[in-house]
């Protein structure tokens, strides 16, 4: 049965934190709705009702569109392993353009300052709402580890190599809305 709580307490933290992968939902008026997986190293929680997670280049942007244009943002984990659980934060998320002072602040608050090759920008969700539910049709799945083929990809190129692709990539969403991406360096959505 699915219960709702207004924040974070130490029992939903500690099933984000015993997760591996998460997903993440955006949408947009009149565009598609967009679902996401990412490792969980990427991923901080910051207080009882935000998490951030550091965004790698990709070849696309769809999130940050969507941010741009509606705001809503939905946060998921679900257990692979262990007792079955999902777990949703629903709010409104923010896009933090790399080099610009939130960016850096957070980067330095969160992550300690480390930014991994190819970083592109953090995703910030505020969140007033998380609801669990049972994830009793989630079936096990074993963690084996991380895939290395981003950070390779990443790590084979360029500073102008990495622009030029996030420019011809992820300048706009698969419907044409821009992500804000280059409309100015410092902008914080």
């Amino acid at each position: 049965m699915a219960k709702q709580f207004p924040a974070l307490d130490a029992r939903l933290t500690g099933i984000i934190e015993r997760q591996h992968v998460f997903f993440v939902a955006s949408a947009a008026p009149g565009a598609r709705v967009n679902l996401s997986p990412r490792g969980t190293e990427a991923l901080r929680i910051l207080s009882p009702n935000a998490v951030a997670y550091l965004d790698l280049t990709g070849s696309g942007n769809e999130t940050a569109a969507h941010l741009k244009a509606d705001g809503r943002l939905t946060l998921m984990v679900c257990a692979f392993e262990g007792a079955p659980v999902i777990l949703r934060l629903y709010g409104r998320g923010q896009v933090l353009v790399r080099g610009g002072a939130a960016y850096a602040a957070l980067l330095a608050e969160a992550f300690g300052g480390v930014e991994p090759r190819g970083a592109r920008q953090i995703v910030r969700l505020d969140f007033d709402l998380v609801q669990t539910s049972c994830g009793y049709g989630v079936p096990f799945f074993e963690f084996r580890g991380p895939r290395p083929g981003l950070a390779n990809w990443a790590a084979s190129k360029t500073d102008a190599e990495l622009d030029a692709y996030r420019r011809q990539k992820n300048a706009t969403s698969l419907d044409g809305l821009p992500t804000g991406l280059f409309e100015d360096e410092t902008r914080e959505a």
